[in-house]
C-alpha cells in the first residue's frame, strides 16, 4: 500500500499506536534535528509531517525541533553533532559519508538503478549492513527516502563526455566527485546551500543532481540543459544518537520506528509522485531537457562499471553481500 493516498499520514499513525498505548503529558523530551535543505525541498516537508507525527503519536512525550536550512549546522558537521550527541537527530545524504565508509556510496553507484522500485529494493538489501555500520558510529538508522533521479546541468547540450572536459562540476560527495574526474570535469565540493551563490558567481558552471535541485534552487537562471540521464537516486537518510535513542522507553521507540517506516514510504511515493512534475517545471521554465545519445550513453556505461568495481573494492564482502542481496530482490 503507497501512502502517499493520504494526505496526513500522521492521522493513520494516531489510530494504529494511540490504540495501544497512552501517555501522560508528563516526563516530555525534547529533540533537535539539523537538516541542510530548505523549508521548500520535500525531504524537509517530509521531515515536518515525521515530527508532527511523533508528537502526536507520543502524547507530547517527545517533541523534535527541526532546524532546516543549515541553520543550526552545517551539511558536512551534521551527522558528527548527532554522534557526539550536540544534537539527537539528524538528518543527511547518505554518500556524503562514503570517504568515511564506502558502504554510505551503495547508492551512488552510476546507473545500478534507474527506478524509485529498483531503489527501495537496493535499500533493503543495503539496511542490515548499513544499519551495522551506524551502530559501530554510535548511530541509530531511522529511515531513508531517496531523491529522483540524477542528471547533468549544464550551460550547453552534452553529446559525448568529451563536452563535460573542463566544465567546473559541483561535487557533493565522492561519488559525483570521480565521476567528474571520470568525465574529464573539474570537481568543487559545494554544499546545497552554497550551491545558487556558486552559480551566481561563476565559482561553478555544472552540476549533477535532480529535478528537484534544480526546480528549488531555479537553475533556469544560470544554466540552460538538463541531461536526464538517470546516473543513480541518491538518498537521504535520518538518524539518531545511540545514546539518545535508549534514554526513550521502549513504546516510544516501538512509535517512532513506527512513524518512520511511514515517512520512508511517504518521502519515496512523494518522491516517485513529483518527479515527472519538477522535469516538466524545468520545462516550463525554458530549460532545455534531453535524455542521453546513443554515444553519451556508451560513454556512462563505461564509467559505471569502472565505479561500481572500484566500490566492490573498497567495500569488500560488505558490498558484496549488498549487491547479491539486491540482484537476488530483482530477480524475485
Amino acid at each position: 500500500m503507497r501512502f502517499d493516498q493520504y494526505a496526513n499520514y500522521q492521522t493513520i499513525i494516531l489510530a494504529l499506536f494511540l490504540l495501544f498505548f497512552h501517555f501522560s503529558a508528563s516526563g516530555k523530551v525534547k529533540w533537535d534535528m539539523p537538516t541542510a535543505y530548505h523549508e521548500s525541498s520535500f525531504h524537509t516537508q517530509n521531515i515536518r509531517d515525521f515530527t508532527h507525527a511523533v508528537k502526536i503519536a507520543t502524547g507530547s512525550k517527545l517533541v523534535i525541533q527541526v532546524h532546516s536550512g543549515g541553520a543550526l549546522y552545517k551539511g558536512d558537521t551534521i551527522k558528527r553533532a548527532v554522534q557526539t550527541g550536540q544534537v539527537q537527530i539528524g538528518e543527511r545524504l547518505l554518500s556524503a559519508h562514503a570517504n568515511e565508509n564506502a558502504v554510505f556510496a551503495f547508492d551512488s553507484i552510476p546507473f545500478l538503478v534507474d527506478s524509485f522500485e529498483e531503489s527501495e529494493k537496493l535499500m533493503n538489501a543495503a539496511r542490515p549492513i548499513l544499519e551495522k555500520v551506524l551502530l559501530k558510529q554510535n548511530l541509530v538508522l531511522l529511515y531513508s527516502v531517496p531523491w529522483p533521479p540524477t542528471g547533468f546541468y549544464t550551460k550547453t547540450e552534452i553529446k559525448s563526455i568529451q563536452n563535460l572536459k573542463g566544465l567546473k562540476l559541483r561535487s557533493y560527495n565522492s561519488a559525483t566527485a570521480r565521476m567528474a574526474e571520470l568525465s574529464g570535469a573539474i570537481p568543487l565540493q559545494i554544499e546545497a546551500s552554497e550551491l545558487t551563490q556558486a552559480l551566481e558567481t561563476g565559482i561553478a558552471d555544472s552540476f549533477l543532481s535532480s529535478s528537484a535541485t534544480g526546480y528549488d534552487r531555479k537553475v533556469w537562471e544560470y544554466l540552460n540543459f538538463w541531461n536526464d540521464a538517470k546516473v543513480w537516486l541518491p538518498r537521504n537518510y535520518i538518524f539518531v544518537n545511540k545514546q539518545a535513542w535508549e534514554k526513550l522507553d521502549l513504546k516510544t521507540r516501538l512509535i517512532v520506528k513506527g512513524v518512520a517506516y511511514m515517512a520512508e514510504q511517504s518521502g519515496q511515493a512523494n518522491a516517485e509522485r513529483l518527479s515527472n512534475w519538477y522535469t516538466a517545471q524545468l520545462k516550463k521554465q525554458g530549460m532545455n531537457v534531453h535524455t542521453p545519445n546513443k554515444q553519451l550513453k556508451s560513454d556512462f556505461e563505461k564509467i559505471g562499471k569502472k565505479m561500481e568495481k572500484e566500490w566492490l573494492q573498497k567495500t569488500g564482502l560488505d558490498g558484496q553481500f549488498i549487491k547479491l542481496a539486491f540482484e537476488k530482490a530483482i530477480n524475485e
